[in-house]
């Protein structure tokens, strides 16, 4: 049997991360530190008896109330469900917009001749960032046109790359997380690209 729901909260929360787990606190932070709140985006900061932030060079990173700070954004909705936005160092920020490299990542990879993308943010003098995309594709290729407008028709104007370059092949560490600070120094500041 299946079931469904109509709840539109519900079925967005098939995307979250879910609820802490009994005996887990989540706090999402603001930059200056005070809670986010419900719906706004922050830091994602853990507690509990199961988190133990020790390091062996860095010693203990648990703040004086016991607060792991995780290092990943995200925010939560009001019955508690979290959504992760990604690391905070993989964030782009366009003109004080935070953007998820991922969401531009899943449009790209849409179009049948991309096989692996990657989106970061790269220094730019007007935006603060912009976004770049390092694109691994079937041939023939896609003309880098069409994926900006794949993008665009999707997704907000500002997630629309800026730069486009075709790879071969894009970096993964050991546990398969793909290493986007890699590929930021392709690109220098406001340089041509694609």
């Amino acid at each position: 049997r299946w079931a469904a729901s109509d709840d539109p909260d519900e079925r967005a929360r098939l995307s979250s991360a879910g609820r802490p787990l009994p005996g887990v606190e989540i706090s999402v932070r603001r930059g200056d530190g005070t809670e986010a709140g419900a719906g706004t985006a922050g830091e994602i900061w853990v507690r509990g008896a199961h988190v133990a932030g020790e390091y062996v060079e860095g010693g203990s990173q648990l703040d004086e109330d016991g607060w792991f700070r995780t290092c990943d954004r995200g925010h939560t909705d009001d019955a508690g469900y979290l959504w992760i936005h990604g690391r905070n160092d993989d964030i782009i920020v366009r003109g004080g917009e935070n953007m998820s490299p991922g969401e531009i990542e899943d449009v790209l990879l849409t179009h049948p001749a991309v096989v692996d993308a990657a989106a970061f943010g790269v220094p730019s003098r007007e935006w603060g960032e912009e976004v770049a995309v390092c694109v691994i594709t079937r041939s023939p290729a896609p003309a880098v046109d069409d994926l900006r407008e794949l993008v665009r028709t999707r997704l907000r104007s500002s997630r629309v790359p800026a730069r486009v370059e075709f790879v071969d092949e894009l970096p993964y560490s050991g546990t398969g997380k793909l290493l986007r600070r890699e590929l930021r120094p392709r690109f220098a500041p406001d340089s041509p690209g694609g």
